[in-house]
């Protein structure tokens, strides 16, 4: 099977951007080899910065190509997570803090320089004791009238700025996000320009700067501890697009509400979590290439029939370990290409402002960045194990990427927080549909509850809604009754906090493990209609096919894992679970023969994959039993229509 016309599928719009990445580097080395020192690696990471701000592309996503240059910043990842993390802190964070936040005065006095990479800069919100709960970050920037300054100041130990990228070395300026206080009044946190650094490199009058020291991964950028004693800052540094403050201290904002405010202007911030999740998403998939490219060589235990060992990659269980996972990544690789594109349009050159198609994608960045980067964390520690002792040599590369995306679950917001923001928006718009219905609908509404309650009581309703396990209507039924099921009944839960004298501390408390499993199930849906509508949109016939029981594999393996709902809900009988894990097991077996294609249509150059346990693929057997070119598949693809 030809692989251009996979690679053309997963390219998608931003395809052009996709193939000027590769091509620019491959030209040039922005790998970083095991073993070098700290300072090694930081000095090699501010280099290929530099590199990338000769490129060109940072440029073009402040010219407003965001789309695009999100889409080549995930790439960066299957180079160095370094650099792909030292980038995103200077153009995604701390140049779009200041495109986004700011107005034309500071766009115009600081963005050509931060394209450029002249003025290095932090994005400073995260607190030694506020990580997730940023509303109440206890930073401060007090306005004195008598000088027309904010005074930026850390108050105690807990305020300190902690894990700030291009803090401890490179960094000459920080966005600083504190508590606006002016006439004694509290306004919220709002962001700040804060020179650190003078042009010698030297700590600002005030502020103290420390290093964090080696980390368990991302060596290459310099994080670091900062802590302000009144550090004075003039009143055009606050970053004024949603809030200003007057020469005699008085407060305006066209958005009155202090948490809408708030939200808002996190919201405009949306681009970053997007960016981790596509480099989650990139790193992922280097790490299936590898794995599966090293399953195709790698022999264990002799065939009886023939006597000759067979590729690991022939046993159902390592197909089990990989192509499932293969599968997920795939669905969300294109999940990911249609949340780009939704920022894009609403951030993009000549956007018009949509507060609620905003708020969905906010919405769905949450989800999607939590399940993304658990995905990443889950499946490349598989293929690590996978490769087995070679997986775990740092030659080998796939030791660098567990320990690289590790904290990709932690940083732009702890997946477990982000899925409750997810739970919050999903149960609101729920509470508002029911409140739309007129009486009959409520009626309807309340009649459909019970209905479902007594069909999953007497089980008829594994027998009423049966379907072909490879029908994708029958698989959305599910996904959706899932969704809609956890949903409902978590809103139920809920409701006890509208009562009278209810704790409500104590309601949402119990309601977590729930609330979050509703969204896992709002996100599993979203990510399954998002590879179904990239099947659909496939023109070229082999590769539909191909991708459909692709489709069909991610499907089945998240209704298998999720078996414990569906038979406790009554969706499936116990024979039906056991009928579903036949499936995955089969269509193991068919995509077994295209698993080299499937990952070569990720298009990752060869000189990011090259490695000594990859060396064999060129071995004269390893050639015969499964060629390298993979211009046409050895088996028949009759069989994936």
């Amino acid at each position: 099977m030809n692989t251009t016309e996979l690679q053309k599928v997963l390219d998608g719009r931003f395809a052009e951007i996709r193939a000027d990445v590769r091509d620019r580097l491959a030209k040039e080395d922005m790998t970083a080899e095991p073993g070098l020192s700290v300072e090694e690696y930081r000095a090699l990471t501010l280099a290929n910065l530099r590199k990338l701000a000769d490129s060109g592309h940072p440029q073009r996503g402040f010219a407003g190509d965001v789309g695009g240059v999100v889409t080549a910043f995930a790439m960066l990842a299957f180079a160095d997570l370094s650099l792909l993390v030292k980038a995103g802190v200077q153009w995604g964070l701390f140049g779009g803090a200041v495109q986004v936040l700011g107005t034309s005065a500071h766009h115009d006095a600081y963005l050509q320089q931060i394209m450029d990479g002249e003025l290095l800069g932090c994005f400073a919100m995260t607190e030694t004791g506020h990580g997730s709960d940023v509303q109440h970050l206890r930073t401060t920037a007090t306005y004195d009238p008598a000088t027309q300054e904010f005074v930026v100041d850390t108050p105690d130990p807990s305020a300190r700025k902690d894990y700030i990228g291009n803090a401890a070395r490179d960094g000459r300026m920080a966005v600083v996000f504190a508590q606006l206080i002016t006439g004694g009044v509290s306004h919220g946190v709002h962001a700040l320009l804060v020179p650190i650094r003078d042009d010698d490199g030297n700590a600002m009058p005030g502020v103290t700067i420390s290093d964090c020291g080696h980390k368990a991964g991302l060596n290459g950028v310099d994080n670091g501890r900062l802590t302000f004693d009144h550090v004075r800052v003039p009143r055009q540094a606050l970053l004024n697009r949603f809030a200003d403050v007057a020469p005699d201290g008085t407060y305006t904002s066209a958005i009155e509400n202090e948490t809408r405010r708030f939200f808002t202007m996190l919201g405009t911030l949306v681009r970053g979590r997007i960016s981790v999740a596509g480099g989650a998403g990139t790193a992922t998939q280097k790490a299936l290439t590898l794995a599966i490219r090293y399953g195709n060589i790698r022999r264990q235990f002799a065939d009886p029939a023939t006597g000759e060992e067979s590729a690991v990659l022939d046993y159902l269980v390592h197909q089990r370990k990989l192509l499932p996972a293969l599968a997920t990544t795939y669905a969300l690789h294109f999940a990911q290409d249609e949340l780009v594109q939704a920022m894009h349009e609403l951030q993009g050159a000549g956007a018009v402002p949509d507060e609620a198609r905003q708020r969905e994608l906010e919405t769905k960045a949450a989800g999607i960045k939590a399940v993304g980067t658990w995905h990443a964390t889950r499946t490349i520690q598989t293929c690590r194990e996978a490769c087995g002792g070679a997986g775990y040599l740092s030659e080998n590369l796939l030791p660098q990427l567990k320990a690289d995306t590790d904290v990709f679950t932690t940083f732009e917001g702890d997946n477990t927080v982000l899925l409750q923001l997810v739970a919050k928006t999903i149960l609101s718009d729920y509470g508002k549909r029911v409140a739309q219905l007129d009486l009959a609908g409520k009626a309807r509404f309340g009649a459909g509850l019970v209905a479902g309650f007594a069909l999953e009581r007497t089980g008829a309703r594994a027998l009423i809604s049966r379907g072909a396990l490879r029908d994708r209507a029958y698989q959305r039924y599910l996904f959706v009754e899932r969704e809609e099921h956890q949903i409902a009944t978590a809103a139920q839960r809920m409701r006890a906090a509208l009562k009278p004298g209810a704790d409500q501390f104590a309601v949402f408390n119990a309601a977590q493990d729930h609330l979050l499993e509703a969204s896992r199930a709002h996100v599993d849906r979203i990510v399954f209609d998002a590879f179904a509508r990239a099947v659909d949109a496939c023109s070229d016939a082999q590769t539909k096919a191909l991708l459909a029981k692709v489709l069909d594999l991610h499907a089945l393996s998240v209704i298998e894992a999720e078996a414990g709902f569906f038979t406790g809900h009554a969706y499936l009988t116990a024979g039906r679970a056991k009928a579903v894990t036949h499936e995955v097991n089969a269509l193991c077996g068919e995509l077994r023969p295209h698993a080299r294609t499937l990952v070569d249509g990720f298009a990752i150059p060869e000189g990011w994959l090259a490695c000594p346990m990859l060396a064999g693929e060129h071995d004269a057997t390893a050639a015969a039993t499964n060629p390298v070119p993979t211009t046409e598949e050895p088996s028949d693809l009759s069989a994936v229509g």
